[in-house]
């Protein structure tokens, strides 16, 4: 049996996904975030931990499901999409509450964090204190993790969106476990009968 026709085809893979890696260190920063800077106990701490553990999770557990159903795929992909984006509209209301400004879209620090490709909690901690050393407007360390959040999660779910409609294609193409169980199937019963 080729590949193309196995009833589960090779699925998971989802750590080296991009997506996956950006959400992970969202996860990570967040959970070091909301530590330092919200209330610990409160409803927006756990929220905010939760809704980023839930894009990472959502990532995984998608690209795990694939293999029988392109449906919970899609489902879980977009599942974590929202999550995150729940999450970031959460950075966004830390500044807006504490009088910090959100970055316009032609900042340049928006571009400097995604150039600089962190692939860690502590390299976007160590970007946040270089910029924060070399910041001629004095931006505070909470504004600037506040924003490289909100640009971070943006890529994320740019990739996450993208994902979206690869996997739509794919279903649309190709169907899904359903489809594939019914082909194994009819095949085997056409070469029964000759």
């Amino acid at each position: 049996m080729s590949e193309k026709e196995l009833i589960i085809p090779t699925h998971g893979g989802y750590k080296k996904l991009k997506s996956f890696q950006i959400a992970q260190v969202i996860y990570d920063v967040t959970v070091r975030f909301c530590n330092r800077y919200i209330k610990k106990g409160s409803r927006t701490h756990d929220q905010m931990v939760q809704a980023a553990r839930s894009g990472v999770q959502n990532i995984a557990e998608g690209s795990m499901a694939s293999g029988t159903s392109k449906a919970t795929e899609i489902k879980l992909t977009n599942v974590a999409r929202a999550s995150l984006e729940e999450l970031r509209l959460d950075y966004i209301d830390f500044l807006r509450q504490r009088g910090l400004p959100v970055w316009d879209r032609e900042d340049p620090r928006r571009q400097s964090i995604i150039d600089r490709k962190c692939s860690t909690a502590d390299e976007v901690a160590q970007w946040v204190k270089e910029l924060h050393s070399s910041d001629p407007g004095g931006a505070s360390i909470p504004e600037i993790a506040s924003n490289a959040m909100t640009v971070l999660i943006t890529v994320a779910c740019c990739l996450l969106e993208r994902q979206l409609e690869a996997q739509t294609k794919e279903f649309e193409e190709k169907g899904g476990f359903t489809e594939r169980l019914y082909k194994v199937r009819s095949n085997a019963a056409g070469t029964k009968y000759k």
